[in-house]
């Protein structure tokens, strides 16, 4: 069964953790073209006070359904007890490629914010255009992953989130610890940087198109 984290003062004097100077969070986020056989995944371990002292990567199939098992080979690779959380930039990644935030919440045991930054009037359409034989598998994994919350930031900037394993409440607090500028964490915006320099500079060594 999933556990809900609070993260309230008191839950963060009990774990130690303070989440504005050494607590850290892995931040995802991507870079891929449409003719691209696999996209570029970046996730960056950053502390609080937003030093970076991690990075990994990992290579989904554009349009494919590994999303969510390549996520977690980086996480694993990675093997960072010291992940307090998983801040990751939207589910639908690496072209209809869909996370599913509950596999990656039970499999790591982390609380998981996805943050994106617009309303959206639904993918279902899309997914029954392009991916006519396994649509349902993907639309499954978006109901599952549920309605999105808009929520303010401390900067006036909203954004909209899912979670697992944390209220919307305690996400809000932990997006407002890595959220100075605009919409993006920065562990996030961090990760996508990294991810499109990689695929502008890198994509054809890494046998990515």
């Amino acid at each position: 069964m999933s556990r809900q984290v609070d993260l309230t003062l008191d839950e963060q004097a009990r774990r130690g953790t303070d989440w504005k100077l050494g607590a850290r969070a892995l931040g995802i986020s991507e870079s891929f073209q449409r003719e691209d056989e696999r996209s570029i995944v970046v996730g960056v371990v950053m502390r609080g006070d937003l030093k970076i002292d991690g990075a990994a990567f990992c290579h989904p199939r554009v349009g494919g359904l590994d999303a969510t098992s390549e996520i977690l080979s980086m996480y694993s690779r990675l093997g960072r007890s010291d992940v307090r959380a998983i801040i990751i930039g939207g589910t639908v990644i690496s072209w209809f490629n869909i996370v599913d935030l509950e596999i990656l919440h039970r499999q790591t045991g982390l609380p998981v914010v996805s943050v994106s930054y617009e309303e959206s009037k639904g993918i279902k359409r899309y997914l029954e255009e392009y991916f006519p034989a396994d649509w349902e598998t993907r639309y499954e994994i978006l109901v599952r992953n549920g309605d999105r919350s808009r929520v303010t930031l401390e900067n006036g900037f909203d954004v909209f989130v899912n979670t697992r394993g944390i209220t919307v409440r305690d996400a809000k607090k932990l997006l407002n610890v890595f959220t100075h500028q605009g919409k993006a964490p920065e562990p996030v915006r961090v990760a996508g940087v990294i991810a499109a320099s990689l695929r502008r500079d890198s994509a054809e060594e890494l046998g990515l198109s």
